[in-house]
């Protein structure tokens, strides 16, 4: 079990999650029919040249899941209770095909869980950031764990 749990966290720690990932086209064809978006700046090569960013743009979708899934091992795997919610979610720069991403995790808060004695809540602000450092997408992920057991 790679995740911590509740009391083991503390407000202020950060992680630089080693997991990276390069963006494929089959990444972004694959979130694109899975969730029925036809949005031809996703998936039209043409239409997308004639756009501001003169590229296809992936997904944004698929840039919040991956960078969700990529700091799950590091933070709440096998610990978990339930996510209880997510918020200020911002995607400040687009992300490309080719683009290598990496994520951070900071610990924002810990509250004890009112009607769970057993558990607290952890709030983390992940980020995302391509190969040439911008942040492609952040958010807050409050996240129910599982205290230590005694």
């Amino acid at each position: 079990m790679a995740g911590k749990h509740f009391d083991e966290w503390t407000v202020g720690e950060r992680i630089q999650h080693d997991l990276r990932r390069t963006v494929t086209e089959t990444d972004n064809l694959m979130m694109c029919t899975l969730t029925h978006n036809p949005q031809p700046l996703h998936l039209d090569k043409t239409y997308a040249e004639s756009t501001e960013f003169g590229q296809i743009v992936v997904n944004g979708i698929f840039t919040f899941g991956l960078m969700v899934g990529v700091t799950v091992g590091d933070t709440t795997l096998g610990t978990l209770v339930a996510n209880l919610g997510y918020d200020k979610l911002v995607m400040p720069n687009p992300v490309f095909i080719g683009d290598t991403l990496r994520c951070e995790t900071e610990v924002v808060e810990l509250r004890e869980s009112r009607s769970r004695p057993t558990a607290g809540i952890v709030t983390f602000k992940h980020i995302m950031l391509n190969q040439d450092d911008k942040i492609v997408c952040e958010c807050l992920r409050m996240a129910l764990l599982h205290k230590k057991p005694n």
